[in-house]
């Protein structure tokens, strides 16, 4: 059986893995104006709150919500930059470094 913070881990994970797939098709959606690329977003998007909903099974509502949030915000900002060549401020490679820290502080 799997311990219940490894579930609560593997479900954020995946959660945040699809809601970023979501969120670049929404990018090439907007660029591209193809809207099969808007439907595979939202369905995408749909099955990562499947996962959303069932981590909550697994951890307090506000500990999960901070979790979930500051992951798919360093990833979709790495993602922006990697993928689609956005510029990186100076401040958003601070927030990247304090989304790490507080993600830490949240498990300790």
């Amino acid at each position: 059986m799997i311990n219940a913070k490894i579930m609560f881990f593997i479900l954020i994970l995946l959660a945040v893995a699809l809601e970023v797939a979501g969120d670049i098709f929404f990018k090439k959606w907007s660029i591209e104006n193809k809207n099969i690329l808007l439907l595979l977003g939202i369905s995408i998007y749909f099955i990562g709150s499947i996962f959303w909903a069932f981590s909550l099974k697994y951890e307090y509502l506000s500990k999960a919500i901070t979790l979930f949030t500051v992951l798919n915000l360093i990833v979709v900002i790495l993602v922006g930059a990697l993928f689609f060549k956005e510029n990186l401020t100076l401040m958003n490679k601070l927030g990247i470094l304090l989304g790490i820290v507080s993600i830490i502080l949240l498990e300790l």
